[in-house]
């Protein structure tokens, strides 16, 4: 057994949760891109919480729903349009999937509240259809 683990760019990695596993062996689990992380580092590692440090997302013009979890979709959308009006952006467009329109309606009942949103509609099915939302910003 090597005393580092080294994680080749083409390994395959199956996502959960937010982090990688490799093969079966939850001992090597690996939390970082960028390929060697100590085995001394990852015994170290709280197993609920790889991601300790928070992760900073820029904030562009379109945010796309589908890698946030139900339950954070509220909470996310309410900070994503502050930061988004904060940075003078006009024009948004939030990405929330067809589906059965359950985020859809939760994205546009946030919508509805937030005093600097002027209007939105439906995106050009070119840019997601009925899967998108348009916003326009104060």
């Amino acid at each position: 057994m090597y005393p580092w683990t080294i994680v080749p760019p083409n390994a395959k990695r199956i996502p959960v949760t937010g982090v990688a596993v490799l093969g079966a062996d939850l001992s090597r689990l690996i939390h970082f891109a960028g390929g060697v992380y100590s085995n001394e580092r990852m015994n170290d590692m709280d197993a609920s919480n790889p991601f300790p440090e928070p992760v900073e997302i820029e904030i562009t013009d379109v945010f796309d729903l589908h890698t946030i979890p139900p339950r954070d979709v509220k909470r996310v959308v309410e900070e994503y349009l502050q930061l988004a009006h904060e940075k003078g952006f006009k024009c948004v467009r939030i990405i929330h999937g067809k589906g059965i329109g359950v985020q859809r309606e939760m994205v546009r009942s946030i919508l509805e509240r937030t005093p600097f949103v002027s209007d939105w509609t439906d995106a050009p099915p070119e840019a997601g259809g009925l899967g998108a939302t348009i916003v326009r910003l104060r």
